[in-house]
């Protein structure tokens, strides 16, 4: 055609998921476009952003008498992706066994995503607010380290890493992170750091943190958050200001580790060990282990930290494996004790009792005396089910193989898997017994029977003992959970109920007992990582007791962690009781190896969702066989397990099953997968009852 665009470009654009589309699409232009260069282009009746992208070594020939269509647009406002965030983008699509565009797409805001040329235009003309000004001063310490915490700074600095930083809550983690980050700073113009935090509630008050120390010397634009709870302007501009080198420190979730930061100097993974850094929809990556890919890839330095580290990092910073330099910090500052674990073996209290008299006699002493209490239920609403004695009907969800949760405050049961709600309904819908009962406790329970029983508790300032609660019913509303943690702060509130929202990250000052009621249900569970997160949670949730030493000493009372169970000798308790991770670490790996699980065996999960079990488990079953009779590479070292239905087998209506793949050998796993995609497209066109399905690689959760 003598009207065609002389040059072809290859393309990254999100295809829908499954469809078989190749990962670069060609696309004729006017002249040579660099690679990362934003684009608009046309896509079936659509036009979307896409990526130019490396020209493959030998690009397939367009079929015979079809032309390229062109490049709609060019966004020429904003630079281009630079190569090592492609190789990030493209190393996340290959080991998670995504499509290229898919994932390169999602790490892009999604304002982005939707802007034309013209409107970016509009909008890179607006004057930016608040410059970063760089800093004639030197970024000095204005809080003196400790001897640990100045001995961890100073192998950070001379070693390569990466590093994990194993400090007990309250041992000055976070000034480590500054002083590592002011280091980095200060040693170019052009450095960026990437601090990373699990929960979106924990940005906030680490934001405020860093913005106190480097805006006076970097400006107040050198400081942005990056987290799916900002608005999408704002995500687009935290975005830009990275990309364009302005941002000199960007905090936030596990989204900010694919933020474009050509001057990355300096990762850290706060809280390490937590799962919100494993992405659970989508391209199922690990926030913390793509940290440490892309650290390494750009030779930048990474801290992993945490009091209660993954045992992939643990095992990874041993002395035979010695992947990971640990650094200890055992000590807390202002040399504070961790709190004393106070065991109550519920089988020697009165049935049905929701809080044993001796801890009820340690709250109500601690309240009296002005102190704060933490109690902790990984469990919201009143009750998991309503019951009828009579004939036996529970509050089971009509879409869900789940029961529905009594929610007391609004009267409504809720299914927290769908989001179905009703009304609760005035009799038994089976047997029209008026004697429906809620079984069990959620937070709200708690929360309404620790008022009843501290009513009559007075604090020295005069008044009644005040109970709230903070979970994900109590914190929906924009700036509510703000708004409650500052409640907390202050000291309006005394006796603090919630879920693990509140246990981990949180610098309370003036708790000084931590209290777990039901903590059992985690020790024998069939996910072999259950007493890992359990020991993590309740370790963390102690570490919210007796973080001022100086407030501690002038109450003369010991921080305390009060934990009641009905298995008080087993051995996750006995580890706890002495604030011995390395202890515990040891025992569960040594198990670990013994039954080859990770991190001595490497596993991938294939999950399908269709509109029967039946059909989810044929899928599944003709996935395997075409496998092995097509001998895929690596075949011989990956063990393929039965299908089998998940936990909870339906959600929405739809009927969900899984198939567990493991291997000794991280390649052979790599290697199969990545042959066996074909064949998985080639058997879901097969399985017409087949909703969807999707390749969990590393998974967390089984």
């Amino acid at each position: 055609m003598s009207d065609a665009l002389p040059c072809l470009v290859q393309v990254a654009v999100s295809t829908p998921a499954h469809s078989a589309v190749g990962d670069l699409l060609s696309y004729a232009c006017a002249a040579p476009l660099a690679p990362g260069t934003l684009v608009r282009v046309p896509l079936g009746a659509r036009e979307v952003l896409g990526v130019v992208w490396d020209a493959p070594a030998e690009p397939l020939p367009l079929p015979a008498g079809m032309a390229p269509r062109p490049v709609a647009g060019v966004l020429e406002g904003i630079a281009p992706l630079d190569a090592a965030w492609r190789r990030l983008v493209a190393f996340t699509a290959r080991y998670y066994q995504r499509a290229l565009g898919e994932v390169a797409l999602a790490a892009l805001p999604p304002q982005l995503r939707e802007l034309t040329p013209e409107q970016l235009a509009r909008r890179m003309r607006r004057p930016a607010a608040g410059a970063a000004a760089q800093a004639s001063v030197s970024a000095t310490e204005s809080v003196a380290l400790s001897a640990e915490q100045e001995s961890a700074a100073a192998e950070i600095e001379a070693n390569p890493g990466p590093f994990l930083l194993f400090g007990s809550t309250g041992s000055g983690k976070t000034e480590v992170y500054m002083h590592c980050v002011a280091r980095a700073l200060a040693a170019s113009p052009a450095a960026q750091a990437l601090v990373m935090v699990p929960e979106i509630n924990l940005t906030p008050q680490l934001e405020a943190r860093f913005r106190a120390r480097f805006a006076p010397l970097y400006g107040e634009a050198a400081v942005v958050s990056l987290h799916s709870g900002m608005t999408n302007p704002q995500r687009l501009k935290s975005w830009l200001a990275a990309h364009q080198g302005a941002a000199r420190i960007v905090l936030g979730t596990r989204m900010a580790v694919f933020a474009s930061l050509p001057g990355l100097a300096l990762v850290v993974v706060d809280e390490e060990h937590d799962a919100s850094y494993k992405q659970q929809e989508g391209a199922r990556y690990s926030a913390r282990d793509l940290a440490v890919w892309r650290a390494r890839e750009q030779g930048a330095k990474v801290i992993l930290g945490s009091a209660t580290p993954s045992l992939e990092s643990w095992h990874a910073s041993s002395p035979e494996v010695g992947r990971y330099q640990r650094l200890a910090m055992p000590a807390r500052i202002g040399a504070g004790e961790l709190p004393r674990l106070r065991l109550v073996d519920m089988g020697q209290q009165p049935r049905g009792t929701a809080f044993s008299p001796p801890l009820l006699a340690a709250i109500t002493e601690r309240v009296e005396r002005g102190e704060q209490c933490l109690v902790l239920l990984n469990r919201r609403g009143f009750a998991p089910v309503l019951h009828c004695h009579d004939c036996g009907w529970k509050s089971d969800c009509p879409h869900c193989s789940a029961h529905q949760v009594f929610h007391k405050i609004d009267r409504t049961l809720r299914c927290h898997h769908c989001g179905y709600a009703q009304r609760v309904p005035r009799a038994c819908p089976a047997c029209g017994n008026p004697d429906i009962a809620p079984v069990g406790r959620g937070t709200e329970q708690l929360e309404e029977q620790l008022a009843a029983l501290l009513r009559n508790v007075i604090t020295p300032e005069r008044r009644a003992a005040r109970v709230a609660r903070i979970d994900a019913d109590t914190t929906r509303a924009k700036g509510a959970l703000e708004e409650q943690l500052a409640q907390v702060h202050a000291g309006e509130v005394d006796v603090l109920v919630g879920t693990q929202m509140v246990a981990k990250g949180h610098d309370f000052r003036r708790i000084t007992l931590v209290a777990a009621v039901q903590p059992d249900g985690a020790l024998f569970s069939s996910d072999f990582r259950a007493p890992e997160r359990l020991f993590a949670l309740l370790m963390q949730a102690a570490g919210r007791a007796g973080r001022d030493a100086q407030y501690v000493a002038a109450q003369a009372s010991p921080p305390e962690m009060w934990l009641q169970t009905w298995h008080p000798d087993h051995a996750v308790y006995a580890a706890l009781r002495r604030h011995d991770y390395p202890a515990f670490a040891q025992q569960q790996l040594a198990e670990r190896r013994e039954a080859g699980m990770p991190p001595f065996a490497h596993q991938a999960l294939v999950r399908a969702d269709a509109r029967s079990q039946e059909a989810a488990h044929a899928f599944l079953q003709a996935a395997a066989d075409a496998a092995r009779a097509a001998q895929l590479p690596g075949l011989e070292q990956v063990f393929i397990f039965p299908p089998v239905p998940l936990a909870v087998q339906r959600v929405a209506d739809v009927e969900r099953a899984q198939m567990l793949l493991e291997s000794p050998v991280r390649g052979a796993l790599q290697r199969f997968l990545a042959a066996w995609q074909p064949l998985l497209h080639t058997e879901r066109a097969r399985h017409r009852a087949l909703v969807r399905w999707l390749v969990d690689v590393d998974p967390q959760a089984i």
